[in-house]
């Protein structure tokens, strides 16, 4: 099985994917949060420091673009070819209202006569390879029939398909009925996206769907980092092995930001993640979601590694 990180912005930049790959290299593709072009071409210092090769060295790292217009994607794909990437993914997912009331991400999925044209003008003037990241649709997963027509006249590199329309967000279930066609009817490669949060979801979804060969994990890696290896070998997380990926997040973001607000601002994004992984983490959450000051902040961590136990296995 193949293993890819989803990018989720503001989280999984590369201070994240440098700690999470030397503590657990089990992944086989890292996707970056994606670039928003601008009409005058530049990188955001963001952006640029997280597509920098050097803050991805060892991985195979894949840079994501979101926009609806050709020329702008042309016009950073040809900036990120300079950076050495040779594959670079269109973003057709991100559902957050700010993006699709702009008819990006899964909000170009209601026009699909300019979706079809966007691609070809795409398809026929990039030379690095495109995956595509998608949602079913953006009111309706019946939708997804006429836009997997589209798809499949374009040689993608691979069709990532979180099953689930945009005004689903995040909420019900992935419509499982609607990947079983893609999977009968897709022309291109397919990778799996969606609500894979433990081994005993994945292993469900892997009895439902055998000839699934590769997926892609968001929130799951967050909740529980050594679901990966789990997946690959059967070893699971040790406590003191979370303790020093943690560290490596927590001393990446110090090497990199200033003030104590700043840092604990993304740490504490990082536990409204992980706390679960406990076992009776309200207090030391709550603690640590109070902390205005690093010191006060290590303190809260430390007690709920010293006092408490992984809970992972009991979801």
């Amino acid at each position: 099985m193949k293993i890819y990180a989803a990018p989720l912005e503001g989280i999984t930049g590369y201070v994240f994917r440098n700690a999470f790959h030397s503590c657990f290299d089990c992944v086989d593709k890292y996707f970056i949060p994606f670039i928003n072009p601008n009409q005058h071409g530049h990188l955001s210092s963001r952006e640029r420091q997280d597509i920098l090769p050097e803050n991805n060295q060892g991985m195979y790292a894949v840079p994501q673009i979101l926009t609806n217009c050709a020329e702008d994607f042309l016009r950073t794909a040809k900036k990120l070819s300079q950076y050495g990437y040779t594959e670079i993914n269109l973003n057709l997912g991100c559902p957050s209202k700010t993006v699709v009331t702009k008819g990006r991400g899964s909000g170009f999925l209601a026009f699909p006569e300019e979706l079809d044209r966007f691609l070809d003008k795409i398809f026929s003037e990039t030379e690095t390879e495109i995956s595509v990241k998608t949602r079913i649709g953006k009111e309706q997963p019946e939708e997804f029939e006429k836009i997997l027509e589209i798809y499949n006249r374009y040689p993608m590199k691979e069709l990532i398909v979180h099953p689930r329309v945009q005004q689903d967000f995040y909420k019900n279930h992935p419509n499982l009925e609607v990947f079983a066609e893609v999977m009968k009817n897709s022309k291109n490669p397919i990778c799996y996206n969606g609500d894979l949060f433990s081994y005993a979801d994945y292993k469900t979804f892997t009895e439902q769907f055998p000839d699934v060969d590769t997926v892609m994990i968001g929130r799951g890696l967050l909740m529980d980092p050594g679901l990966t290896r789990q997946i690959k070998t059967g070893e699971k997380l040790r406590k003191e092995e979370l303790k020093a990926y943690h560290d490596k997040v927590y001393l990446g973001y110090q090497n990199v930001l200033s003030g104590d607000k700043t840092i604990l601002f993304k740490m504490k994004e990082f536990w409204g993640f992980l706390a679960p992984a406990f076992t009776h983490y309200e207090k030391y959450a709550k603690k640590i979601k109070k902390s205005e000051r690093l010191y006060a902040y290590e303190a809260a961590v430390e007690a709920l590694f010293s006092e408490q136990d992984l809970a992972i296995d009991s979801r």
